[in-house]
């Protein structure tokens, strides 16, 4: 079998596993179990904070999530106005702002963080601690290398 068979093969894979991480209600029992009353888009921002572990410009919080920046405002805007979010001044520059996760942002974000981290804890139980490893180094870097590619694809620079 070719490296084009293998991946050929690992296509449809990626893909049931995008469906089952994706899907509706996979992210409805997640809210519900955590007690959480937030649309997906506005739990997004939180996680991108949270997982970032610092405050971030709306544009990066966009690009991390990749939607447009106005698609961010409006998702930012309603979380400062739930006191999950504020502005603050950016350090290296005092005429931007980045967005921080309040106390309550943060406890939000971390219930529901524990809550689906519960549910890949439980699904992968079975599995040996280098398997485990192993997995989230190569998803890892097959990540990073695609997104780094697609990135070149849509920006190929200068010709």
């Amino acid at each position: 079998m070719d490296d084009d068979d293998l991946l050929a093969e690992l296509l449809p894979r990626l893909t049931q596993l995008s469906n089952v991480l994706n899907r509706g209600r996979m992210y409805e029992q997640a809210i519900s179990a955590a007690g959480i009353t937030l649309e997906r888009p506005a739990m997004g921002v939180l996680n991108v904070l949270k997982l970032s572990g610092e405050p971030l410009r709306i544009g990066e919080i966009a690009d991390r999530m990749q939607v447009a920046g106005p698609h961010a405002t409006r998702q930012i805007q309603g979380l400062e106005q739930r006191g999950l979010v504020r502005r603050i001044a950016d350090p290296d520059d005092q005429r931007a702002r980045l967005i921080e996760l309040t106390p309550e942002g943060a406890s939000t974000a971390d219930r529901y963080m524990r809550t689906v981290l519960g549910w890949f804890t439980g699904a992968l139980a079975d599995w040996p601690a280098e398997d485990r490893r192993d997995l989230g180094r190569l998803l890892g870097r097959m990540v990073d290398d695609l997104s780094a590619h697609l990135k070149l694809l849509d920006d190929p620079g200068p010709s």
